[in-house]
């Protein structure tokens, strides 16, 4: 038998674990939420310039509120991606515990 033979990893067993569906029904409900947010915020700016007069008004001197509004779009996309990035490195954390786990009982 070889030394630096990894063993076999039963993915179904895995996917079978009350942690893993657990980590994976939190990680699916942040990522709806998270999809939500963004496409609400950017369709919201076509509907607001289209159908309303509210983001034509004057914010700053000549600069209108659809300028502040775009700018904030840019602003919300890498505040979400800093956010997601920080949320994805916990993810990755627990799924070491359920691996860790999963290792844990498998020589029983």
């Amino acid at each position: 038998m070889e030394k630096n033979k990894k063993p076999v990893i039963d993915y179904d067993k895995i996917a079978s674990q009350p942690s893993f569906k657990q980590l994976a029904k939190k990680k699916n409900s942040f990522l709806w939420t998270m999809t939500f947010i963004f496409l609400a915020l950017y369709m919201l700016l076509p509907i607001l310039t289209s159908y309303t007069d509210i983001l034509h008004q004057k914010a700053i001197g000549d600069i209108t509120w659809v300028w502040v509004y775009s700018a904030g779009l840019f602003i919300m996309t890498w505040g979400l991606a800093h956010f997601y990035v920080s949320k994805a490195n916990k993810y990755d954390s627990d799924a070491k515990d359920i691996i860790a786990e999963y290792e844990g009982g498998r020589a029983k």
